[in-house]
């Protein structure tokens, strides 16, 4: 998807290697590519550990204006360290709703690992309307739940199939907050726990390693469409 803005010279502060570095493009909803403007003048960061505001960036498009939320950029050190890379120029305002145009073609991000699972169910969320996509208060049983006005999703990207009881959690939750919800999971369903949402209405999406969402029941078909 998309292709890699301008390289910057990146060099890790625990073992010193330097690498070169490009962010990804995302797609806006205009269609053009996005990626995150990096500061090649400031040094990365270690990441010790992970806050949901600190994953994430708004970013405006520079065709549309449009602002949006994408994934800050980060890169892998051989030496096992994880550099957040500095980026310049953001917009720290949430972004706006504006007027939507017609829908392009959803852009997929690779899934590598638990966080790319979860970023490919966010993009997918804001592909179907979903501007304010969050990360919920909610803890979910297993993996992480998104949150967004009048949504709450969960994302599983753990190798065990997802369960009744999974799908019965996610639904009562999102009864208590008077929202719809929706399920994503690497690992599929079993036979059950399909049952169990089609007779409680829950969307059931299959994350393939592209990250691509494929629909598993009518519910999810009909939320696609």
């Amino acid at each position: 998807m998309g292709g890699m803005s301008e390289s910057v010279s990146v060099r890790c502060p625990v073992c010193r290697r330097a690498h070169l570095f490009a962010a990804q493009h995302y797609p806006c909803a205009c269609g053009a590519p996005v990626a995150p403007p990096l500061d090649p003048g400031a040094p990365a960061a270690p990441v010790t550990q992970r806050s949901w505001d600190e994953e994430w960036v708004t970013v405006r498009c520079a065709v549309c204006d449009r602002p949006a939320q994408w994934p800050r950029p980060e890169l892998g050190c051989p030496c096992g360290t994880v550099l957040r890379i500095p980026v310049a120029g953001v917009d720290d305002a949430a972004p706006a709703s504006p007027a939507e145009p017609a829908r392009p073609a959803f852009q997929p991000v690779t899934i590598r690992t638990a966080r790319d699972a979860v970023t490919a169910a966010a993009l997918y969320l804001r592909w179907l309307g979903h501007r304010d996509v969050r990360r919920a208060e909610l803890r979910a049983p297993s993996g992480v739940a998104l949150a967004a006005s009048g949504l709450l999703a969960q994302v599983d990207p753990t190798v065990r199939p997802a369960e009744p009881r999974d799908v019965e959690c996610l639904w009562l939750a999102a009864m208590t907050e008077s929202a719809t919800c929706v399920y994503f999971t690497l690992a599929g369903y079993t036979d059950e726990a399909r049952a169990r949402a089609d007779s409680l209405g829950v969307p059931l999406f299959v994350l393939d390693l592209t990250g691509t969402p494929q629909p598993v029941n009518d519910h999810a078909d009909a939320l696609t469409a």
